[in-house]
């Protein structure tokens, strides 16, 4: 899948939902999410279960406000950022979904949103299709850094894993918001191995995909409302506007950065940004997709970044190769 492919009818998306911890209902689109737990633990007694407690909770707001039940979702698409995808078994096996468990990293979720769509169009028997994807900043800050009790600093290049998760529910319906093209990220290894600089690892994967998308098709920006990332945080996006403005591609202010979003780096502690599978899936779940189905935006890239990483290859000083896979999002019949 080296070039786009475009859709012969549109996938829409017929439900969302969302759920964030304290820190991201403290941020500026706080009230947009549909649940928040102040404590983080989503009545769990680990930081790790919590995250599954977090992905059962979207699951859950997903289907009520479907008016479904879980019988009658087909697959299920869903990852997080443990180990074997555990947040997302132990959330969501209880709801008898046929699951496919990914890891993409803070991509996980348009790579669920990609392959949910290919699904749909492939076949005529699968109607519905769930995508859902979590993060926990303190299950993540233990599996790939420290435990918060260390108190580590964090450079000024750290980003913030968010404690957020988002769903959607995909189907081949009329109206509304469509998924109308894809193109699959390729791993790109730019040979950085500091696990504090995840925006730099992945702006070259997100200009990768961005210019073989506008190479293919041979569209401007300018015909898109906006360019959605998630999540390169200030470094990554710096990076990323350098090496497209070195191919004579610029973005301009249609970009917009899921990482940016989420946290008032003003006010809040993360440093260059959010990060985490849970954070693009949470923004786009609530604000992203509402903007389009109010008619305030028509025409939307949607592209997650991904820094592919694991605890023993970071101990190990292994590059951190990035991915970047991408959706076009399209509103028809408003």
């Amino acid at each position: 899948m080296s070039e786009p492919i475009l859709l012969p009818h549109p996938v829409r998306i017929a439900a969302r939902a969302s759920a964030v911890g304290g820190d991201e209902y403290r941020g500026p689109l706080g009230p947009l999410f549909d649940f928040h737990d102040e404590s983080d633990r989503f009545g769990a007694d680990t930081w790790e279960k919590a995250e599954g407690e977090l992905g059962r909770t979207v699951c859950n707001l997903l289907l009520a406000r479907a008016g479904l039940s879980h019988r009658d979702v087909d697959l299920l698409f869903a990852g997080d950022l443990q180990n074997q995808c555990m947040a997302s078994v132990c959330g969501l096996s209880g709801f008898g979904i046929p699951y496919f468990g990914l890891y993409g990293a803070c991509s996980t979720f348009v790579e669920g949103i990609l392959l949910a769509s290919l699904a749909l169009t492939a076949t005529g028997n699968i109607r519905r299709v769930a995508v859902i994807t979590t993060s926990h900043n303190c299950a993540a800050e233990r599996q790939f850094r420290l435990p918060l009790e260390y108190g580590g600093q964090r450079p000024p290049t750290a980003q913030w894993t968010a404690t957020a998760g988002g769903a959607l529910l995909l189907d081949r319906g009329e109206g509304g918001v469509g998924v109308t093209a894809l193109l699959a990220g390729r791993m790109v290894d730019s040979g950085l191995t500091d696990a504090s600089n995840m925006g730099a690892a992945m702006a070259p994967a997100a200009a990768d995909t961005l210019l073989r998308y506008f190479d293919a098709t041979r569209e401007d920006p300018a015909g898109y409302d906006a360019i959605v990332t998630g999540d390169l945080g200030s470094e990554g996006s710096g990076i990323l506007s350098e090496l497209l403005a070195a191919r004579g591609l610029s973005l301009g202010a249609r970009h917009i950065d899921c990482g940016m979003l989420l946290y008032d780096r003003t006010r809040q502690d993360a440093h260059a940004g959010a990060s985490g599978c849970g954070c693009s899936a949470a923004v786009t779940a609530a604000h992203i997709l509402p903007m389009m189905e109010r008619g305030e935006m028509r025409r939307v890239l949607l592209m997650a970044t991904g820094a592919l990483m694991s605890p023993s290859g970071i101990q190990q000083g292994c590059p951190i190769v990035g991915i970047a896979p991408l959706a076009r999002l399209e509103v028809s019949g408003i």
